[in-house]
């Protein structure tokens, strides 16, 4: 199929599948990302602060709330998408030095091609498996040299058994400063149980660990998106709960003895029991 427009939209054949972007005709310089018919990313060229997917918006809580107002971050940021994640850091907090990795190389080359990367921001995206790029830059750096990692990784609309254990979290961390932060964006259902088990996992390794969801979310009654935050040294979380009782879907922050009754029962997940997060419903998107 290659490359080709349809109606107002472009549409190309990635290393992943089929990569749509489509443009919001009532708003010039947003664009929805889609592969394979699932929504992954939002981006506003003119406002690049401007974030529609509220799961971003919680990510967002994070890098506003971890260090002073417009203070430069070292950030790597584990799945690309439309790079939106990349383009608010660099909008919000000038001068920051931002890596990131994206395994289909095809996206990267759409996403550069035809929603440019703000000029002098020091962004440099890498086509590469994420956990293969964690463990290589884990072998090749003494101590710590991000601030911030998210990861924001889908295969479809599930993130991969892969970057769900122990191992691969723990190489991770190793990649973070003192003190730093490593976020997450998850997705599960009915009972919580990948998410969960997802937040055990963190507590193994981290003294803080935090989750924002919808309270629908939370109880089970739908399938959304669970953001996670884990450090070393205690977590700004007043301030993520501002942000998320203050969205126009408001999230709950879970902390403490509510995340320890959340979480009761859950266990360690490693490489040799790791899932893939669970299949969303048909009628979601």
């Amino acid at each position: 199929m290659g490359r080709q427009k349809r109606g107002s939209g472009i549409v190309s054949e990635i290393d992943g599948g089929v990569a749509e972007l489509l443009p919001d005709d009532g708003r010039p310089g947003r664009w929805t990302l889609l592969v394979d018919g699932y929504p992954q990313s939002a981006v506003d060229l003119d406002d690049p602060s401007r974030l529609d997917f509220e799961y971003m918006r919680r990510l967002a809580s994070i890098v506003d709330g971890i260090a002073p107002a417009r203070a430069p971050l070292s950030v790597l940021h584990l799945g690309g998408g439309a790079l939106t994640m990349a383009r608010y850091v660099a909008a919000t907090r000038p001068g920051s030095s931002q890596r990131v990795v994206e395994l289909d190389a095809a996206l990267i080359d759409l996403v550069r091609r035809e929603l440019p990367l703000p000029r002098g921001a020091d962004i440099r995206v890498r086509a590469m498996d994420a956990r293969a790029a964690v463990e290589s830059m884990s072998a090749t750096t003494s101590g710590g040299r991000f601030d911030l990692i998210i990861t924001d990784v889908y295969r479809g609309a599930r993130v991969p058994a892969h970057l769900a254990s122990l191992e691969f979290v723990t190489a991770a961390a190793g990649l973070l400063r003192p003190g730093g932060v490593y976020a997450a964006n998850l997705a599960d259902g009915t009972g919580l149980a990948f998410a969960r088990g997802q937040v055990a996992t963190l507590r193994r390794l981290f003294a803080d660990v935090c989750l924002l969801a919808e309270p629908a979310v939370l109880r089970g009654r739908r399938f959304g998106n669970v953001v996670v935050a884990a450090s070393a040294a205690p977590l700004p979380v007043a301030g993520f709960a501002r942000a998320g009782a203050g969205d126009a879907f408001p999230a709950r922050l879970v902390h403490g003895g509510d995340l320890d009754r959340l979480v009761a029962g859950a266990r360690v997940v490693t490489d040799d029991v790791a899932t893939q997060s669970p299949q969303p419903p048909k009628d979601l998107f």
